[in-house]
């Protein structure tokens, strides 16, 4: 006999922030349909997302904030819906068997505006001086569209906006197609790839597309077209380096917006990075911030946390890849970097745990630079021949999937052919720094 159906879970259960995400289906694919007015910003969407029941559900909830509901579909069939805070909670006509696949359909508008966080500020969709931007880590995408929020229920993606014409339209994934009408057009994106709902972005202003060659092209302010040009004349290097040691690209298409406005930081979406204009110069000021958005695609992007305590294999592999770039370039070698930052970080407080270090730490400065050290600890330890091939087999074996640290320090003592326990208890799971091997 069939359980009866239940009601799905509506947090996600996630040691940090468990009210983001929901339970009781796995999302496959998400259809969004979106005209956007960047005058009144005005956002008027309609959603169609196909997911896969885990159990037979009697109701479920989305996350979704700050919109007005104009309609709710389950299959076809009128559902009852309430919204409460962040959350649409749906009620179908009939429920959803277990393992059965539905399509809830969502119309929704209203003025799209970030979240506030008592950690991180303002997330989600923001207004720019002349546009929009999406900055979704790690709690933002529910600002634009209703999603199961959580970095381990990745999905495809087919995104279709509609803006007036004079402004450019850049959404993660590979453009499939502008079509201009009177006086809008309508641009449609598709991502194939399994993609967390915190790395789809849209970026809107008025930019000047730029072919960079081999799937890379920018999107910047025609003013800063000479700057831009001078600042990323080393990414074409960067993407060859990253390729050696982390493997092929794992998208279609890697996209670099450069906003009008200033940013406080970069921002890494799936196949994309958003500078802010105080990130161009023309003197190359800011060379390692790209090669650290860069290598995002394969760590956090690609290979996505399973939940927030594993930040550090987005992070610490990112910031690596900062020192790898710097010995290709001519510049400090990594072991220098590790040097000088074990130096400061052996001064600061010795109060965070590296493999779980708080949801009010997820993005403090010793998560990346620790991770950092630690990964140029295992390249001591393990040798460089055993340690690179480690992070083709690691980037190969994970692809488009979701991680943990356990599932990296499994595969890391296969790589060695020996327990590492000892060497990640000090470094991953113990607040005091160890020092560097052979120092």
């Amino acid at each position: 006999m069939s359980e009866a159906p239940a009601p799905g879970a509506e947090t996600s259960g996630d040691p940090y922030l468990p009210e983001h995400g929901n339970g009781g289906y796995r999302v496959r694919h998400y259809d969004l349909d979106l005209d956007y007015r960047p005058a009144p910003n005005r956002l008027s969407g309609r959603a169609r997302i196909t997911a896969v029941a885990t159990h037979g559900l009697s109701r479920f909830s989305l996350d979704l904030a700050g919109f007005q509901i104009g309609r709710v579909l389950v299959d076809g069939r009128p559902a009852r819906y309430t919204v409460r805070q962040h959350k649409l909670h749906v009620r179908p006509a009939r429920p959803v068997r277990a393992g059965a696949e539905f399509v809830t359909e969502i119309r929704y508008s209203g003025n799209p505006r970030p979240v506030t966080s008592a950690h991180w500020g303002d997330i989600g969709w923001d207004e720019l001086t002349d546009g929009a931007l999406v900055a979704s880590q790690p709690i933002g995408a529910p600002t634009w569209f209703p999603c199961n929020d959580h970095p381990a229920d990745k999905a495809t993606y087919r995104v279709r906006l509609t803006a007036p014409s004079p402004y450019s339209v850049q959404i993660t994934g590979n453009r499939v197609s502008r079509r201009r009408a009177a006086s809008t057009t309508t641009w449609t994106y598709e991502r194939p790839e399994p993609t967390a709902c915190y790395l789809m972005s849209v970026q809107i202003g008025r930019y000047t597309e730029i072919d960079l060659g081999g799937g890379q092209r920018a999107a910047v302010p025609h003013r800063l077209r000479a700057e831009f040009l001078n600042d990323f004349a080393a990414q074409p290097r960067m993407m060859d380096l990253l390729q050696r040691r982390f493997g092929p690209y794992p998208f279609g298409e890697y996209v670099v917006v450069v906003t009008d406005d200033d940013l406080d930081d970069p921002i890494e979406a799936q196949g994309m990075a958003v500078f802010g204009a105080n990130h161009v110069d023309g003197a190359r000021t800011h060379e390692r911030l790209i090669v650290h958005e860069l290598a995002h695609q394969w760590f956090g992007n690609s290979l996505t946390v399973a939940d927030w305590r594993h930040i550090w294999l987005n992070e610490g592999f990112a910031t690596y890849a900062e020192w790898l770039w710097s010995e290709e370039s001519g510049g400090r070698a990594a072991d220098g970097h590790a040097r000088d930052w074990h130096t400061e970080l052996s001064a600061r407080p010795q109060d965070l745990r590296l493999d779980d270090p708080g949801v009010a730490r997820m993005f403090d400065e010793r998560v990346y630079r620790r991770g950092a050290l630690t990964l140029h600890a295992l390249r001591r330890e393990l040798g460089d021949d055993v340690f690179f091939g480690l992070l083709l087999a690691w980037t190969d074996t994970y692809r488009h999937a979701t991680v943990t640290t356990a599932d990296f320090t499994t595969l890391a003592a296969r790589h060695a052919g020996r327990p590492l326990d000892d060497f990640f208890a000090g470094w991953l799971g113990r607040p005091r720094l160890p020092p560097l091997p052979g120092t």
